[in-house]
Formats: C-alpha cells, structure tokens, sequence
C-alpha cells in the first residue's frame, strides 16, 4: 500500500484575515438585494389580488397562479442575466463558484415556472371562456400583443436549457455551447416584452412598472458596463499583449502577458477571462487563473484539451490581449487560520501556486497536493519545485490511473485508502487549515465530502469551478 507521510508536528501560528469583513458585508449586501426584488414581486401578486382568486378558486385560481409563477419566472430570468453580468455586488458577494452554482439554478427555475406560467394560464383562461386549451393557446400567440415575440423568445430559452443539461452539455465543444447559450440573452429580451403590453401586475401600478422598468434597465446596463465598455477600456489603459509562450508539462502551455504601460492589480488565485486578438474567433472569451504571482506580468497555464486551449500554444509575442476580471474569492482574503492546504487536479494546480507565491506562511506550514494522470502532464512542476526549497512547501503528488475501488479523487495506487482518513494523515490538526480545493467539478465534489467527513468545517473550505 503506498504511504503518505504525516505532516511535521509544527504550533499553528496566529493569522489575521484581511478580508473576511469585507467579503461578509459585501455577501450581506447581495442577500439583501435579492430578498428585496423578491419580496417586492410578491407583494404585487398579492396587491393585485391573487390571494383572493387562488382562494376562489375554479377557472379564476389557475390564472392567478400562473401569474405569479410568470412574475417570478420574469424576476428570475432577469436575475439570471445579472448573476453572470460581472456585477461587483455580486461577484464579490458570493464569489465566481457559488454564482455559477445559482446561475445554473437560477436558470431551471426560471424555465420550470415560464412553462408553469404558460399552462396555468391557458387552464384558467379555457375554464373561464368554456372553450379548449389549445384554442386558447393560439389566440393567446395570435390576438394578444406581443405574445409572437414572447413565443419565439421561448423556443430560443428552450433550446438554451437544454444544451444546458449536462449529458447534453459535455458532448458539445465549449464554444458551441458558448455561442449557443448567448442566444439566452435574445431570448429574454424576447419573451419580457409581451408583461408590460398584456401583464396587468407590471403596468397596474406606477410602482410596478417603475420596478420592472428599472430592473431591466439595469440588466441591460450591467450587461453594457462590466461584459463590455470595462473591460474594453481596462485592456485598452494597460495596453497588454503577449510576453512568451511556453511548453508546459507533457500536454500544457504557460502564457506570460505584460502591460505596455501597467498590469491590472490582481491576487494570487483569482482567474481573468481572456481574449486574444489573434485572428476569427477572437471574441469568444476563455477562463484561465493565474499560475503565477501576479506583479509586473500576468500567467496564465492550462492543459490544451480543446479548441481554446489548443489555441494558446500557437500564439505569438505581441498579440493584444482583451481581459475581463480579476474574478474570483479563491484568494487568501479567505483564510481563517495560519496553515495552508491545498488540493488540486490538472489545470487546478495552477490558481494554487499562484496562491502560495502570493501568500505569507512559515516553513511547513503549507501542504500542496497534486492530483495527475502521469508526473510528465504536471503543470507548474519546476514552480513548485522551488516553492519546496525556497518557501518550505511540502508537496504530496498523487499520480497515476483513477482508482477502480476506492475514493474517486485518488489514483489507483491509494485504492485502499480511505479519502478522510488521508485528510487525517495529511493535517492532524486539520482544524487549523484553511483548506483550498481547485480541479473539475466531479473530482472537487468527491475531495469535499471527504474532507467534510474528516472533520473540516465548511468555513474553511473554499472551492472555484468554472462548469456553467
């Protein structure tokens, strides 16, 4: 059975968080926001009398049920725009990995209750008007305004949901699936519209059409601002442009980028979505974290395992380079305690180093663990090599095939390990870790049960995933 060495008995040095206030308020800031737009969508259902109708019931209660699912499902879709329109409210609020999380369910939601709102209303109306749903339906589409836009803003947030599905999802190239999933955006402007030609709860009141004018607006503004004119003119003061590209493992590649007249201020761990102007396809942006302190140049490292990564190692010197971000609460702002440990899984390793060259720790008081397919596919082996003799860092690689039989994270060597029990071996007094965790969803799920299981508090875990 292969042996993994306990960590070195060593005292866990007093840390002090700088952050950890600042990421609370701006967390509770975001909460609030949310709480308030949807609260107040249910106080105009309910001023506009849909207590009342639901409690009558009959033709009168789908409707108003239908209603109230068409107003949170049009709150929803709106907030599903917001969460990934780079807000800073939201980003540094709940952080790049839980927006991705509510994205994706936000998402769901929103079209579960959109269909909901559709049948529901064409139950109620048909019962009322003693006809048959189907008859109702196509007047609906037909003589009501704006509803053949609403229709086909449906089918393209169909068709967007259901690339969206995971099955569905990982058979797809990142940039199909990319390009795909911005027609969300043209279906949501589609299908809003018809609310405030045919919805008496957004025109009812000043009040709510005043808010839903305003949300809109601001959804179109954010989406302006911070996808677009930031970044644009970010990229266009730092003027930056590619340094070198190097080989980096077996199937890896490491891109430097300096700035011809600064480098936008960045931490340790944080990722920027990047843009090369290197000919057609330029404008499909990519998430790449830092692999390195960030300072006078910015790098980035990945594995080239489809069209955007294969796509670094062919660029050249002196490229421009469009950036959005830093992203990203992966960062020591995070940390808790004076210890370090830090698990990560192909291209996840690189945000992690990038962590330890930034951040403070004595001697011993950092352990890297390092999960590859083979030791010649490793990224950043000669940075860690020197973060070992120079910072102290004790490094843990765990190479080889998948294990068959035990914990999924670990390779086939350690099968007969369980996964807590190599946490408890790893760091005795795990309690004094602040634990970092970066590699793919599936691999990063298994690691965190595991160390839930052995005793880690939720607290002091943190996580980034890229997966939509």
């Amino acid at each position: 059975m292969a042996t993994i060495a306990p960590a070195p008995a060593s005292p866990a040095r007093p840390f002090l968080p700088t952050g950890g206030r600042r990421t609370a308020a701006w967390n509770a800031g975001a909460i609030v926001v949310v709480w308030l737009t949807s609260l107040f969508v249910a106080a105009l259902w309910v001023g506009g009398g849909g207590v009342d109708a639901v409690l009558a019931g009959g033709g009168e209660a789908f409707s108003a049920a239908g209603r109230l699912c068409g107003l949170v499902a049009a709150n929803l879709l709106l907030y599903q725009v917001l969460l990934m329109a780079r807000v800073p409210l939201f980003e540094r609020g709940f952080g790049r990995d839980a927006l991705t999380r509510m994205h994706r369910l936000v998402g769901f939601w929103s079209f579960w209750l959109m269909l909901a709102h559709i049948a529901l209303l064409v139950t109620g109306y048909a019962a009322v008007a003693g006809i048959n749903p189907f008859v109702q339906l196509w007047e609906f589409v037909w003589d009501y305004p704006g509803m053949l836009l609403a229709t086909a803003g449906t089918f393209l947030l169909i068709g967007v949901t259901v690339t969206s599905i995971r099955r569905a999802r990982r058979r797809m190239r990142y940039e199909s699936w990319h390009l795909l999933h911005l027609y969300g955006y043209v279906g949501v402007g589609l299908a809003l519209p018809h609310q405030l030609w045919a919805g008496a709860d957004f025109t009812a009141t000043p009040w709510a059409a005043a808010y839903w004018w305003t949300l809109w607006a601001v959804a179109a503004a954010a989406v302006l601002a911070f996808r677009i004119a930031v970044p644009l003119a970010r990229s266009w003061r730092h003027d930056l442009r590619v340094a070198a590209v190097e080989d980096d493992g077996s199937h890896g590649v490491t891109v430097r980028v300096r700035g011809g007249r600064s480098t936008p201020a960045a931490h340790g761990g944080q990722f920027f979505v990047w843009r090369f102007l290197d000919g057609p396809g330029w404008t499909r942006g990519h998430p790449f974290s830092l692999s390195a302190r960030p300072g006078g140049e910015l790098q980035l490292s990945a594995r080239i395992v489809g069209d955007g990564s294969a796509r670094l190692a062919t660029l050249r010197p002196g490229t421009r380079v469009l950036v959005e971000g830093p992203y990203g609460r992966m960062t020591g702002a995070e940390r808790r305690g004076g210890k370090l440990l830090l698990i990560g899984a192909g291209a996840g390793v690189a945000p992690l180093v990038s962590l330890l060259e930034s951040e403070p720790y004595a001697p011993g008081d950092a352990t890297l663990v390092t999960r590859d397919s083979s030791p010649e596919s490793a990224l950043r082996r000669r940075a860690i090599d020197v973060l070992v003799s120079a910072r102290g860092v004790r490094h843990v690689p765990l190479d080889g095939p998948r294990s068959a039989s035990g914990p999924s994270w670990l390779p086939a060597s350690h099968a007969a390990w369980r996964g807590a029990d190599v946490f408890r071996h790893l760091a005795p007094d795990l309690d004094a870790y602040d634990v970092f965790v970066c590699g793919p969803p599936a691999w990063m799920d298994a690691v965190v049960r595991d160390l839930r299981a052995a005793g880690a508090a939720a607290a002091r875990i943190h996580t980034e995933s890229f997966a939509v």
